[in-house]
């Protein structure tokens, strides 16, 4: 025994320790200063035996330590009233309670019907010794419990002759409820199976209606649904949370969210049900100040949900519990207005706000203590809550049949309107053919006199284009036609990187022509020469211009010097070898002809190309004529 007793010491946290040489030593005195009738356990005892009867409770709430609460009084231990009110908020709170097996070996658990606790911590003497201490508590893990239940759980083995007694001190931030309940294993399994069954129901139900009013809001893109979605989505967590079933299965590494969950959810509830509210009611079509009032009161639930973490617990549920009573009590008094009012919906949510209404009342006149009931406190809220859920999708649903019936009655006036603009439109249709009947005959000799004119100035504007791009003597580009052209070529050749030849020609001593055979024929030389620069200049590209008196000029487009070169030489041999005869006498003629070649790299280049050309061109009139030189350095220094 005294091994288990070190084993036991080993375990505890040091103020226990300190408490258990304490216990030690003031066993005796204890046994003196209070000895309350112990519960005697047989095996012909019921399997679920309510242990209130046999609860005391300490009346000093400033012990933390057991060694401390054995120092206390007798007349510091009353015994536990069933009908006291529900404290919110409690520190050390400390309950005590025997039992006694005076002939049989039983194993009992005794069961603490209230998750919500933050600690709770037993410590159990046998015959005054203290054998075991458990913690357990919403501050821990939930892996930490001695048996895996939403609830606590704390398993007992009875042997004949012994006494047991058991030490509970409880921390709690919430409501203090200690329903202690001695089971059987076979009954607790039993109840528990129920208990879940209908929280499961609960649950499953909340849960299943959440989904739905997702997948009608996702379908519909229907704020209401998406309002109620987040309302019973709040509601279900809540409810899973109050049945201890969140901590179990969806935070039960986290007890911090287990701590906060609660000051968090309900004003964020609160908020999506204000806002549903606004579009269920249609507050934006009947009563504008109700819509503000509703929209004011969502800001302050949706500010809270911020804020509570923050605050004192106890405070904060104090502070919610005023919030919820005063919005609850608003939103009755618009949804009975707007039911006096006429607003359709407005009766059945007013049925559903009133159903949650009395739930939140019974629950509260039960933790006041005002009324004594054999069922848990959180019961009536609950099905409160489920009842105005079921209403509200109720609401719903008349809300989504009117909204159908509207549509349905809108497509058919729209489908009647269609009709009567299709009448209207086939009407027309016949006028318009009628007219149009009569217009076509107008219309195809309007358009044939359209045509002729149309051909007539197309003619025109040829015959100006040519005037305005060809020269009159020669019948090639004139001046005009290749200054534009150069401007051209010389971005292309920019672009493409690609070389460009100029060739500027002159006739030589074209004067003295024009002095021995007259000017007629002087201009006959100027035509022949042209009409010989057009045999030899052929590519589409190229371009062939009169440049100003007896002067010529050629673009060569993607040509290099060698081409240039070689194009000019057949030029110059053509020419010297031609027979131009005019008015009886035969006209020698030669030309002398300048090359310029470069990549055009600016937009100023292609007129120095040109000036390098004439450079060119006076290179060879200076070379004694009939001669082809072409520009580079050694030409810009002559």
């Amino acid at each position: 025994m005294m091994n288990r007793y070190l084993q036991q010491l080993s375990q505890s946290h040091f103020s226990v320790i300190i408490g258990l040489f304490l216990l030690l030593i003031s066993q005796s005195s204890w046994a003196e200063t209070l000895s309350p009738t112990p519960l005697r356990l047989t095996s012909d005892s019921i399997t679920k035996i309510e242990l209130q009867d046999w609860v005391y409770a300490n009346q000093n709430n400033d012990i933390e330590t057991l060694s401390g609460l054995l120092q206390q009084p007798e007349n510091t231990w009353k015994k536990l009233s069933t009908d006291q009110p529900y404290q919110i908020g409690i520190k050390n709170y400390w309950v005590s309670f025997s039992i006694f097996t005076p002939k049989d070996y039983l194993s009992r658990i005794i069961a603490l019907d209230n998750p919500l606790l933050d600690s709770v911590k037993i410590y159990h003497l046998i015959n005054g010794e203290l054998v075991s201490t458990e913690i357990m508590g919403d501050t821990l893990p939930f892996k930490q419990r001695p048996l895996q239940s939403n609830i606590f759980l704390y398993p007992v083995n009875f042997e004949p002759g012994d006494t047991h007694t058991f030490y509970i001190k409880i921390d709690n931030k919430g409501s203090i409820s200690l329903p202690l309940v001695l089971w059987s294993s076979n009954d607790l399994t039993q109840l528990t199976e129920t208990k879940n069954l209908f929280s499961g129901m609960q649950i499953g139900l909340l849960l299943a209606i959440c989904l739905f009013s997702l997948f009608i809001a996702l379908a519909s893109a229907s704020y209401s649904y998406s309002y109620y979605c987040g309302y019973v989505l709040g509601l279900t967590i809540l409810t899973a949370t109050i049945h201890g079933v969140s901590f179990r299965y969806l935070w039960p590494q986290w007890p911090i969210v287990q701590q906060y969950i609660f000051i968090i959810i309900i004003p964020l509830t609160l908020g999506f049900s204000l806002m549903f509210t606004e579009k269920v009611l249609q507050l934006k079509y009947h009563n504008l100040k109700m819509l503000r009032i509703c929209r004011i009161m969502a800001v302050i639930s949706f500010g809270l949900t911020i804020i509570m973490p923050f605050m004192n617990y106890s405070s904060a549920l104090y502070i919610l519990a005023f919030v919820v009573l005063t919005i609850s009590t608003i939103l009755m008094a618009f949804s009975l207005i707007q039911a006096f009012s006429g607003q359709r919906n407005a009766p059945l949510y007013a049925i559903g706000r009133m159903g949650l209404m009395i739930g939140c009342i019974i629950t509260g006149l039960i933790y006041l203590g005002l009324i004594t009931v054999d069922l848990s406190p959180l019961i009536p809220i609950m099905i409160g809550l489920t009842f105005e859920v079921i209403t509200m999708a109720a609401v719903l649903a008349l809300r989504y049949n009117d909204e159908r019936k509207a549509k349905f009655e809108f497509q058919k006036q729209t489908l009647e309107q269609a009709q009567k603009l299709r009448e209207t439109r086939e009407e027309a249709l016949r006028n318009e053919a009628e007219n149009s009947e009569k217009l076509e005959q107008m219309v195809q000799e309007r358009t044939l006199e359209l045509e002729i004119t149309l051909r007539e100035l197309n003619d025109v504007n040829q015959k100006l284009t040519e005037q305005n791009t060809i020269d009159s003597l020669t019948g090639v580009k004139n001046r005009s036609a290749f200054d534009r052209r150069l401007i051209a070529e010389g971005r292309i050749s920019r672009r493409q990187q690609t070389p460009m030849s100029l060739l500027m020609l002159d006739i030589d001593k074209f004067k003295n022509i024009n002095d021995q055979y007259g000017h007629l024929s002087g201009d006959h030389t100027i035509k022949t020469i042209a009409n010989t620069l057009s045999e030899y200049v052929k590519r589409p590209t190229d371009l062939v211009s009169r440049f100003g008196g007896e002067e010529f000029a050629i673009i060569l487009p993607c040509t290099d010097i060698e081409g240039a070169l070689l194009v000019a030489e057949q030029i110059r041999q053509a020419i010297s070898e031609l027979v131009i005869v005019h008015n009886e006498h035969t006209i020698p003629v030669t030309v002398s002809i300048g090359i310029s070649e470069t990549i055009i790299d600016s937009d100023e280049h292609p007129m120095l190309l040109l000036e390098q050309a004439d450079k060119a061109l006076y290179q060879a009139k200076r070379g004694g004529r009939n001669k082809v030189c072409y520009y580079s350095l050694e030409t810009e220094q002559i």
